[in-house]
Order: structure tokens, then C-alpha cells, then sequence
């Protein structure tokens, strides 16, 4: 049994408005040992590819699909992480994909209006009982492009994606009207910080024009009950094994390992990374 991270206020909350942030998930010190680990680790910088955002501005991202014994690992398998998505989804979860969002100062792209789900239907998940834990690996303002979120947008349910000028995204008509009558919140965050939002979570996000970087890590997670009918790019369900609450204090600065496998669009043509 999930160990109740949130309080039932909380999960009000997601429900309503299709996301929480809730400050200080992880203390300083764990927030500084994903910081500098993610800083020093060159596997970020190898397997980074550009998402350009038709304005002049890229945004770079490191995604991998495998949960291992390293800092990215053991904070996808965190209990105040894996619980907490349990508590909000009403199931056991599963590892879908973690990424590394990282906004260079002064040229980080910006990110058009989108839902996760938009991209996941087309991978073969029939329900949108799915979510993501955005992690603030460095401070997210609005200066450097921080996320932002159309509060209650998830009760649209799946709004068409597709090519609209130079991005792929939802209906630009849809989110014109959505915007009118939902509130658009601007989600500030300091390190260690987590948003947990839900799959039809309409999303998006400014170009970095600041002098400071913006990375942030996204953990992924579909349900159990929504195993996908047909192979993608993600993975299939697989039991997520949690580590022990104290695990990110005792690991310290662990890296990639060289046997991880990371995924890439330009090897694999297959649709839909999601974008932050």
C-alpha cells in the first residue's frame, strides 16, 4: 500500500485543477546532489537533441526510458514521488520515461500549448491515467521560461495535436477559447520542488531570455490498468521497485552509467516525446 504523501486536500486539488506543486519535496541537500550530478554528468550533454521552437530558440532534451542505479533512478523511484502519483491516479504506477528538460541561458525555446496525453494516445494507452512530476533542478521564473499550466484545461479531455505552424501541438482554436474563460498560472519553482499535473494538463512554456539556465527533470508514469495495446517507443508495464526514503542522501553524486539507453528522434521516427 502507497504511503499517503498527499493529504486529501492535495488530491482535491489535482483533481480540480489538474495539478499540485508542492514545495519542498526534496530538502536542499537532495536538490544540490541532483543539481550538481546532472551538471557534471556528460551524458547530458552527448545525448542531447534540439527541439527548436520556430522563434529562433532551442530547447535541449535527454529522455530515457530505464530507471537506473544512479541519481535519475532513485528520484523516479522515490516513495514521496511514486506514492504521491498512486494517491493521485488510484493505482500502482509504473515507470513511463524520465527526461531532462534543459533551457540554455539567452537561447532556450519556448514550448506551445500541449497535453502529454496528445502524444501518449498515439503510443497505445487507451485512458489518460497518466501524469508527470516536474522537478526543479534550478530555479524556474519567469525570466528563464518557467512552466506554465491552463488551470482545469484536463476536463477538456484529448484536444487534436497536430502540425500547427512551425510546432506540433493542440488546436491553437481550442486553447484561443480555453484561455478565455481558465486561468493560466505561471509555475515559479525553487529547487527541489515538484508540480505533479495530469495528462490532459494543457502546458506550455516562454523562451529562456535570461542570463540564467533552466533545467528541470520530468518524471513520467502511467497506471497499471492502462498498459498500452501496442509497442512504442515507451515501455510496457514493468514493476517499479521504490527505494528507501533516505536512498538520494546516500547514494550522493552518482552518474549515467554507460550501459544506459537513451532515446533519441532522430534514430526513432516514432511520435511523441512530449515537450515542457
Amino acid at each position: 500500500m502507497s504511503n499517503q504523501i498527499l493529504s486529501d486536500a492535495q488530491i482535491a486539488a489535482f483533481h480540480r485543477d489538474g495539478y499540485i506543486l508542492v514545495r519542498s519535496l526534496f530538502d536542499r541537500e537532495e536538490a544540490d546532489t541532483l543539481r550538481q550530478t546532472a551538471k557534471a554528468d556528460a551524458a547530458f550533454k552527448k545525448n542531447a537533441y534540439d527541439l527548436k521552437d520556430g522563434e529562433g530558440g532551442a530547447t535541449k532534451l535527454v529522455l530515457w526510458n530505464k530507471v537506473g542505479e544512479d541519481v535519475y533512478g532513485t528520484v523516479a523511484r522515490s516513495p514521496r514521488i511514486v506514492d504521491a502519483m498512486e494517491q493521485l491516479l488510484g493505482d500502482e504506477v509504473y515507470h513511463y520515461h524520465s527526461k531532462m528538460s534543459i533551457k540554455e541561458p539567452l537561447t532556450g525555446g519556448a514550448w506551445s500549448w500541449h497535453q502529454d496525453y496528445g502524444y501518449w494516445y498515439m503510443n497505445g494507452c487507451l485512458y489518460p491515467d497518466m501524469a508527470s512530476a516536474f522537478i526543479a533542478v534550478d530555479p524556474n521564473t519567469k525570466e528563464n521560461g518557467c512552466l506554465q499550466v491552463l488551470k482545469g484545461s484536463h476536463k477538456m479531455g484529448r484536444v487534436e495535436h497536430g502540425k500547427f505552424g512551425d510546432q506540433t501541438g493542440a488546436d491553437p482554436e481550442r486553447v484561443e477559447n480555453a484561455l478565455k474563460i481558465m486561468d493560466l498560472v505561471y509555475v515559479e519553482m525553487n529547487p527541489g520542488d515538484v508540480l505533479f499535473f495530469h495528462s490532459n494538463t494543457l502546458h506550455r512554456s516562454d523562451q529562456n531570455k535570461s542570463p540564467y539556465p533552466r533545467w528541470s527533470m520530468i518524471c513520467c508514469y502511467n497506471t497499471r490498468h492502462n498498459n498500452p495495446y501496442k509497442a512504442s517507443h515507451h515501455p510496457f508495464y514493468e514493476k517499479l521497485d521504490k527505494v528507501s526514503d533516505t536512498a538520494l542522501k546516500e547514494m550522493g553524486m552518482k552518474l549515467f552509467s554507460e550501459a544506459t539507453e537513451f532515446w533519441n528522434p532522430a534514430v526513432d521516427k516514432t511520435v511523441g516525446a512530449g515537450k515542457k
